[in-house]
């Protein structure tokens, strides 16, 4: 291929870092993946770059079965590309490993950069082939030497200290964790290494050997062993034992390191010399591939054939039953068939249960069983029974061979071996039985023997090939050749309406990731098992997310509902794999007869209980998978799609709930936990019986990955698998343990194994297999606490443990069938309302536009919540009424009233309801709405897109029952005798229960005598309640509950100021306590909160919708107190008619769940006795719901976005740009400048605009390059044309702003805007009154990174031009700092929106010259910045967040604290904050705008 030019190291990371990645969607196959970068490569040779010198890379995920090691092996030796290499991945490499066939690492052909210098301050370490640039699969990646010279032109390399050679390869497999990537790169650069169309021809060549030798790949040791291409190295890297890598840099030149066995008495020729007896070397031949041994003496040739051999790894047991079940782990783990060898007699018999399961679950095995000869069996020898056909049916075949003699040719031994291999790994894969009967002597006692025995095999001796190669010819399913049946089939699919796609047991990784892949395509409902390994699945985004994959995680819980049972009718089923666990499931797909069952996998048993199986496809899960997603694109019925999604979220939260709000230790919190705690790339193994089952019905259906963002969202798809496996075949509790370890030895990852007692102790001989492994002691865990802490250790730590979980038996029972019964309970409502919710074309209403209106009513008394000092004579109740219209004309109102004791004002709510106005239209409601099972927190961000934040959220609930139980409340600021008349008098009016406000002065006596009083005045039948709002100190609140005890209070609120003593005043006092503020302070989940105070003293929880969250997270905390027996009290905070009805009804489905819960707890509800308000009459109400005008104080308008042009003259240029404006027309006090590089518009921020618009006139401007923004160059033609520098743009700016305003301005900016603002805020100060900069920079200090930037920049701006946004816009978003934003339920439209420029070749030009490269560093400037700062950054955005603490550094340490407020961190959010928390980015803009203190 020629000499390939290398560069010096400057100017190569130059090259390096202008680098573009594109991510292409996931692949079947690593040929799919090479087709699919060829097509990128084609498409970019049609439209080549414009630039000089760039790099691009394109990369995707491909199947785990994509091995680096096999591809580079099966290069052939006579290559035309250099340089290859192979770099292991594993930590502790061994040779053995590579034979194995477990070694992942990274495979390199070809070389895309090459770069090296000499310099001695280089590293003076040994030579050593390693990573230079980021471990991130996301980034270029270099490998070379260092200290090593390499003269390319004669070949040679020599030690030289300081001296380095790297290398960035064109095509590349990286089998990063568990998720290998394909990456192909191409660079060039015209003045110093060679053009684009010279780099495009040399991939092609690169690329045509690695695409060739694809269909040729060979075992990963048959190079390894002879040898062959590593004789020509000249450099020995023996200290180097920790790495382990082989690299060919020309075809004469390799160097490699712990790659090949070098002990040459191991080499095969000298061994067969050696051997002393005919057994030995028939032993020899049959342990070639054995890697599994258990004792015995007549087995002693085999035994000690297979420990001598080099490439074999020998498990000694005492207990042959053990022996196979390890066997049988390691060959599920690895794929691949492990070789049991025992003695002759019972030791068979006890391998029998093992070859049982691996029969019945298709896993291969090789049983050498070693046996007398003939003439010894049914003569009464010692241990000799008949062991012909000794496992009968369950042996996929029985081999026996003759006596070893040296009368039969060898080959007999090597041909059986090998036909056994392909039986045992051919479909149906299994167990193969080889009987070896041996005669004397068994040891190493010397007899000669004939070599003509093994005449003829030195062919076979000379490498390391299989003496027969079993090719089976595979006929894959394509749209072209399908056959008359899978046409049928396919066309089936196409027509479903109502398509269920069910993931049985899938063992393969491979699998796995066909089935992801087909899950995506289908779009069906997806009803996973516990071994098809997507039911526990790792997800990058938010539980909250719609995924794009609708997993039907708890069917088998719906399942017990009878109505819904009746109810799932699908047309079509699709099952890849054949065992399910779930009972249930197979009664449902039963009970769909007659549908289309079609059955995929890759046998062919019968599994078809039911007899109701319609069509049966033997083939791979890949090769339908592939057939199905090039071939069929199936519809789904939405309303079939959304009843189920919404009933899966239904019984997915009431699961969740159930367990976690259980304060005992249960099985089924286990089995939620262990999946939680696992990290990415370890697998679970399960026992039978309940271990397996609860994993299956209760383990957790949203875990958060634990790869990083932008290695999860190169992959392309949301979730990866986590491989689980069992037992399954014959459902045994025997031999768990061994079964479990081998899986872990075969899979090569930590694996977590969840086994039940029993099982437990069936298998302790097992334990015999660990003994070499590192321990630690076992724990035992009775508490949930316990079992967090033993499953961290366990997972930290690279230690063998054993975590015992204490539970009983009749506690579990007890708790699996309460768990069942609230499902049951919980799915039929579920399925009640979403079918009559549901209409036939759609189950959503789309809103048509959202109003308020401020009222403000005059109470007759100071709420509760004010100052005792309060001044005002007359107290008023202000709010907003909301009314919500439909499409179909409907119109809902609701109500948001803060008070003092919320965390917004008024003005927050009004900015949160301005906002929301724009972003709510012609959004969709979900009928899953009244659910309230995290159905309304999960709309808010699907549909608007914003976390869910939303300041006092209110909801109707339309219920159809009476009365509702309302207390009066009463504030204590009188005397007693005042504080009694008042009690009385409501007593007078029907009220039954009243609550005294207490603790409001300093002394607890005065409260002490009102309660009493009361009590005296009212009667022992009113109920009393107290309430002290945390105002009490231990002491004084332990004073007052025992001077009262005698008054029969029902309870007191909130009695001490501290939340911890709570408990510890209900132990001393006995006086009955209800929490309040303690509940308004969670942040969190609340159940893990809750849970400390799941003491019997607590007897009530007072929740305030408005303060804790919403009805959604009330409903939430209510349901805890009803489920431990506490009294569920809903507060109102002085809300109008309009909240009170709303209260009303939600107080009384809280009613009604609760006689729900208690009866299916089989508990008497408790008693209520208060005052009655009718839920039928609230209901009524809010139907005829009319506003009064007299207390309207104002009413929002909509306003309208004026939109107009402003064109100004500077250097040369003329430009025309295109403003936005809302607000007031008064003058101008705030301007955006917002640009994130490539919006098209500043409509991004016309929400933002629009909220804090009430008082400020807001502007957005188009800069240039953006949006409608032109530009013209008064006779100016090509390269004399301006550069468009940050002076220019900025000069352009402020002449913007002076036709709009003679005044000062406001400047927002964001990203390059902010970059823009800034320095219009330090350049021009005479025009900025204040400036906000949002994910900005000042600029780079470093002239090397400068020059970097820059030409990154560049090369960005020719892409951009020459291949236009759509393919700018991929790669943009690919890098790092959007991972948060990618992320984001709109992520898609936002994307869309940017691709609507007019004006590309003007956009490239403002990107180049904007660049940050170019732009002057303002760092030095911020010392004497006189411009009040105000720096927002997104928590997720760490470069960012670095950058804008030392900015404020900068600025506080020259000018103090007063102009510049703290950094305001915007939670929830990354780079573009206004787009992933704008609600929190309003509240920190208007802070600032009106001088406010940044909370």
């Amino acid at each position: 291929m020629g000499i390939d030019k290398a560069l010096d190291a400057k100017d190569a990371a130059l090259l390096v870092n202008t680098c573009i990645t594109h991510n292409l969607a996931p692949v079947l196959s690593l040929e799919q993946g090479l087709d699919r970068i060829k097509e990128a490569v084609e498409d970019l040779k049609a439209n080549p770059p414009s630039c000089s010198s760039g790099m691009y890379r394109f990369q995707l995920a491909v199947p785990p079965s994509a091995k680096a090691l096999n591809w580079f092996c099966s290069q052939p030796e006579a290559s035309d590309v250099f340089p290859l290499f192979f770099l292991s991945n594993e930590e502790n490499p061994t040779y053995k490993s590579l034979s194995l066939g477990r070694t992942r690492g990274v495979f390199g052909i070809g070389s895309a950069v090459i770069f090296e210098e000499s310099s001695p301050h280089a590293s003076q370490k040994s030579s050593a082939i390693r990573r230079y640039l980021s471990a991130e699969p996301t980034s270029s990646k270099a490998y070379g030497f260092l200290d090593i010279e390499f003269d390319t032109k004669m070949s040679t390399i020599k030690h030289q200290n300081g001296s380095i050679y790297f290398f960035i390869p064109q095509i590349e497999l990286d089998e990063f964790e568990d998720i290998p990537f394909l990456i192909a790169t191409l660079a060039w650069d015209d003045s110093s290494m060679c053009t684009f169309n010279e780099a495009v021809q040399r991939f092609e060549l690169t690329f045509d050997q690695a695409r060739r030798v694809l269909v040729e790949m060979v075992r990963a040791n048959a190079m390894l062993l002879d040898g062959k291409h590593l004789e020509a190295s000249t450099l020995k890297l023996v200290s180097l034992l920790s790495c382990q890598f082989v690299a060919r840099l020309s075809s004469t030149l390799s160097i490699a390191n712990n790659m090949n066995q070098r002990d040459e008495t191991n080499q095969v020729s000298n061994i067969i010399q050696d051997f002393p007896n005919i057994n030995a070397l028939w032993a020899y031949f049959i342990v070639e591939e054995c890697t599994r041994l258990a004792p015995g003496s007549r087995s002693s040739p085999l035994t000690i054939a297979a420990a001598s051999h080099p490439l074999t790894t020998c498990i000694a047991c005492i207990d042959e039953r053990s022996l196979a079940f390890h066997a049988l782990g390691y060959a599920k783990g690895s794929q691949k068939p492990a070789v049991v060898i025992t003695s002759s007699g019972t030791a068979v018999s006890n391998l029998f249960p093992a070859v049982v399961e691996a029969s019945q679950s298709f896993v291969p095995l090789l049983l050498l069983t070693a046996d007398r000869p003939p003439e010894l069996i049914d003569v009464g020898a010692n241990q000799a029974i008949n062991q012909v056909n000794h496992f009968g049916t369950f042996a996929r075949q029985f081999f026996s061979l003759p006596p070893p003699t040296d009368d039969i040719s060898a080959k007999l031994v090597l041909t059986t071996i090998d036909s056994a291999v392909f039986k045992a790994t051919s479909s149906p894969n299994g167990p193969i039985h080889i009987n070896c009967p041996f005669r004397e002597p068994l040891g190493n006692s010397p007899r000669n023997w004939n070599r003509n025995c093994i005449s003829g095999l030195d062919f076979w001796i000379s490498n390391a090939e299989p003496f027969t190669n079993y090719i089976p010819l595979q006929q894959s399913l394509t749209c072209n050749n399908a056959s008359g049946h899978i046409t049928e089939v396919l066309k089936l699919i196409q027509g479903a309406n109502n398509g269920i796609l069910v993931l049985g047991s899938i063992h393969k990784e491979n699998d796995m990731w066909a089935a992801l892949l087909l899950a995506k395509h289908l779009s069906w409902p997806v009803v996973v098992d516990i071994q098809s390994g997507l039911r526990l699945r790792k997800y990058l985004s938010s539980f909250l997310d719609s995924k794009d994959i609708l997993f039907v995680d708890q069917l088998d819980q719906l399942l017990l509902s009878d109505s819904v049972r009746a109810w799932m009718q699908a047309d079509v089923i699709i099952q890849i794999g054949s065992r399910i666990t779930g009972r249930r499931i197979s009664q449902m797909i039963e009970h769909c007869a007659p549908c289309s069952y079609i059955m995929v996998d890759d046998h062919p048993g019968r599994h078809d209980p039911s007899h109701i199986m319609t069509h049966r496809i033997q083939s791979t899960i890949t090769e339908f998978s592939d057939c199905l997603i090039k071939c069929c694109t199936p519809g789904v019925s939405k309303k079939w799609g959304d009843i189920i999604r919404g009933l899966d979220t239904t019984a997915a939260w009431e699961t969740s709930f159930i367990i976690d709000s259980e304060q005992s230790l249960t099985e089924p919190y286990v089995a939620r936990k262990i999946f939680e705690t696992i990290r990415c790339g370890s697998a679970l193994f399960y026992g039978n019986s309940m271990p397996i089952r609860d994993a299956d019905m209760y383990g957790s259906n949203w875990v958060q990955c634990t790869h990083s963002a932008s290695l999860m969202l190169s992959t392309g798809l949301s979730c990866h698998p986590v491989h689980v496996s069992g037992n399954r075949g014959a459902s045994g509790i025997d031999g768990l343990i061994s079964t479990a370890i081998g899986f872990a030895v075969g899979c090569n990852k930590r694996v977590l194994f969840v086994i039940g007692d029993i099982s437990f102790l069936h298998d302790t001989n097992g334990l015999a297999l660990l003994r070499q492994r590192t321990w630690c002691e076992a724990c035992t865990s009775a508490n949930k606490k316990d079992l967090q802490d033993a499953l961290f250790t366990s997972q930290r730590e690279d230690v063998d443990c054993v975590v015992e979980v204490e539970s009983g038996i009749d506690t579990n029972v007890a708790f699996h069938s309460n768990l069942r019964d609230f499902t049951r309970k919980a799915s039929d409502h579920a399925l009640n309302i979403l079918s009559k919710l549901s209409v036939a074309d759609s189950n959503s209403h789309k809103i048509n536009k959202m109003g308020y209106s401020l009222y403000r009513v005059q109470l007759n008394a100071p709420p509760t919540s004010a100052s005792m000092n309060s001044n005002n004579s007359t107290a008023y109740r202000e709010g907003f009424v909301i009314s919500l219209s439909l499409e179909d004309g409907s119109i809902g109102f609701g109500e948001v009233a803060p008070l003092e004791i919320h965390k917004e004002n008024l003005l927050d709510v009004e900015e949160q309801l301005r906002f929301l106005i724009h972003a709510i239209e012609g959004k969709a409601i979900n009928n899953i709405l009244p659910l309230l099972k995290s159905s309304v927190s999960s709309w808010i961000w699907n549909s608007l897109g914003i976390p869910c934040t939303i300041a006092s959220k209110r909801r109707i609930v339309k219920m159809s029952s009476s009365a509702v139980q309302i207390c009066a409340l009463i504030d204590s600021y009188g005397s007693p005798m005042d504080t009694a008349l008042i009690a009385s008098n409501l007593v007078a009016e029907g009220f039954t229960a009243i609550k005294i406000k207490v603790a409001r002065r300093a002394d607890p006596d005065e409260d002490i005598a009102t309660i009493q009083e009361v009590r005296r005045k009212v009667g022992q039948h009113i109920v009393l309640r107290a309430d002290a709002n945390r105002k009490w100190t231990y002491d004084e609140a332990v004073k007052f509950a025992r001077s009262v005890k005698d008054c029969c209070l029902q309870y007191i609120e909130e009695p001490v100021n501290n939340e911890d003593d709570i408990v510890k005043f209900c132990e001393e006092t006995g006086v009955p306590v209800a929490l309040d503020e303690t509940i308004n302070c969670i942040k969190e989940n609340p159940l893990e909160v809750l849970q400390k105070y799941n003491h019997s003293g607590i007897v009530a929880l007072v929740i305030k919708p408005g303060v804790i969250g919403g009805f959604e997270k009330a409903a939430l905390v209510a349901r805890w107190a009803q489920q431990h027996g506490k009294t569920a009290v809903v507060s109102a905070a002085f809300e109008s008619s309009l909240g009170l009805s709303a209260y009303i009804q939600f107080a009384r489905y809280l009613d009604l769940q609760n006689v729900e819960i208690q009866s299916l707890m089989n508990n008497e509800p408790a008693p209520i006795t208060a005052h009655g308000a009718d839920a039928v009459d609230a209901g009524r109400f809010l139907q005829k719901f009319q506003i009064n005008p007299d207390v309207v104080v104002g009413t929002f308008i909509q306003e309208q976005v004026r939109q107009y042009q402003i064109a100004v003259d500077t250097e040369g240029v003329a430009f025309t740009t295109n403003v936005l404006e809302t607000g007031e027309s008064i003058d101008v006090r705030y301007c955006s400048c917002l640009s994130s590089r490539i919006s098209r518009t500043g409509r991004d921020w016309i929400p933002i605009m629009k909220a804090i618009s009430s008082s400020t006139r807001c502007i957005a401007i188009d800069l240039p390059g953006h949006g409608g923004s032109k530009l013209q160059y008064h006779g100016i033609n090509g390269s004399d044309q301006p550069n468009l520098s940050i002076d220019v743009v900025v000069d352009i700016l402020c002449k913007v702003l002076n036709n709009l305003t003679p005044q000062k301005v406001i400047l927002v900016g964001y990203s390059m805007g902010a970059r823009i603002s800034l320095y219009t805020a330090l350049k021009c100060s005479d025009k900025v009154e204040k400036a906000v900069i949002i994910s900005g920079s000042p600029g780079l200090t470093d002239n090397d990174a400068r020059a970097i930037r820059k030409a990154k920049d560049d090369f960005r701006a020719s892409t951009l031009v020459s291949n236009g946004l759509e393919f700018f816009t991929e790669a943009w978003y690919a890098e790092g700092l959007w991972a948060s934003l990618r992320s984001h339920p709109h992520f898609k439209e936002i994307v869309s929106n940017r691709l609507q420029h007019d004006d590309l070749h003007t956009l490239g030009k403002v990107l180049s010259g904007l660049s940050i490269g170019r732009q002057p560093s303002l760092w030095e400037d911020l010392k004497h910045c006189k411009v009040p700062l105000q720096i927002i950054v997104g928590e997720k955005d760490v470069k960012f967040k670095a950058i804008a603490r030392e900015m404020y550094s900068k600025i506080s340490h020259e000018n103090g604290s007063r102009n510049s407020p703290p950094v305001a961190e915007i939670p929830n959010a990354g780079h573009s904050v206004h787009l992933e928390n704008p609600l929190a980015l309003i509240t920190a803009l208007r802070q600032f705008i009106k001088g406010e203190k940044n909370t």
